[in-house]
C-alpha cells in the first residue's frame, strides 16, 4: 500500500510538472521554403519547423505553430496573436526598434537577383520584392523601380509574366526555383549581403523568453546540431557557424 501511494504521488508530480510547462505560440509565414512552408498534410514544415521544435525541446517549452501573412507578421506579434516570429526574418536596425531578436540562427546570407535573361536592367528597371523585407528596403534606396508583392511566389511570377525585370530575394529561397526552371530563370548581377542573419523575433518586454531561446540556440551552435540542420535544408554549400 505504501509503495502504491508513493507511485501515485510520483505520477501526480510528473503530471503537474507537464501541465505547468509554458505553452509558446510560434508565428511563421508558411510560404518561404526552405525556411518554412506548408506540406501536403497541411502542417508547417521546413528548416524553421525542425529548428523551432528542437529549440522548444531544449528550452523545456510546449510550442504551437501559427501561420500569418508576412505583411502583418510584426503587428500580430505585438498584439499577442503569437509569442515569437520564426519566419526567415533577418535581424536589422529598423526592426530592432520595435521588436527584440535572439542571436541569429543562420549566418548573414546573400540576397540575389533573378531574371529571364542575363542582360536584365537592374539599375533602371522594375525590380520585384516582397513587401516589408530587407530586400524591398534595399531596392527602394537603390534607384530602381520597386514593385512590391504580399507573397514571395508573386514576386517570381511577376518576372515570369513580364511585370518586372528581375526579382530580388534571399538567394536560399531563389536557388531551388532557378534550378527547377529549366533555364527559364537565371541569376543576374552581384549578390548582396544584407542584415545580421536570421533570428527569432519577440516582443521587447519578453526578456525571459528571449533568454531561454538564446540559450537553446547557443547550445545548438556549441554541439554542432545547428550546422547539421542548416546543411540538411540549404545544401552542402550553405554558410554555417
Amino acid at each position: 500500500m505504501k509503495k502504491l501511494l508513493i507511485a501515485t504521488a510520483l505520477v501526480a508530480l510528473t503530471a503537474g510538472g507537464a501541465m505547468a510547462q509554458q505553452t509558446i505560440r510560434m508565428g511563421t509565414e508558411g510560404a518561404y521554403p526552405p525556411f518554412n512552408f506548408i506540406n501536403d498534410s497541411g502542417e508547417v514544415d521546413g528548416f524553421e519547423r525542425e529548428l523551432g521544435d528542437e529549440l522548444c525541446k531544449r528550452a523545456e517549452l510546449t510550442c504551437e505553430w501559427v501561420t500569418t501573412d508576412w505583411d502583418s507578421i510584426i503587428p500580430n506579434l505585438q498584439s499577442g496573436n503569437y509569442d515569437t516570429i520564426i519566419a526567415g526574418m533577418n535581424i536589422n536596425e529598423e526592426r530592432s526598434k520595435v521588436i527584440s531578436f535572439t542571436q541569429n540562427y543562420t549566418p548573414p546570407a546573400p540576397s540575389a537577383y533573378v531574371a529571364l535573361t542575363p542582360d536584365a536592367d537592374l539599375e533602371g528597371g522594375v525590380i520585384a520584392a516582397q513587401v516589408n523585407t530587407i530586400q524591398s528596403g534595399y531596392i527602394a534606396s537603390a534607384g530602381a523601380t520597386l514593385l512590391e508583392f504580399a507573397t514571395p511566389d508573386e514576386t517570381v511570377a511577376a518576372v515570369r509574366n513580364g511585370e518586372a525585370d528581375a526579382v530580388f530575394a534571399d538567394k536560399d529561397y531563389l536557388a531551388p526555383i532557378v534550378a527547377e526552371s529549366g533555364d527559364a530563370l537565371v541569376f543576374v548581377g552581384e549578390d548582396v549581403v544584407l542584415g545580421g542573419g536570421v533570428g527569432m523575433g519577440l516582443r521587447q518586454s519578453d526578456t525571459e523568453l528571449r533568454g531561454k531561446f538564446d540559450a537553446a540556440i547557443a547550445s545548438m551552435k556549441a554541439d554542432g546540431t545547428l550546422n547539421t540542420m542548416i546543411l540538411k535544408w540549404f545544401g552542402e554549400d550553405a554558410d554555417v557557424f
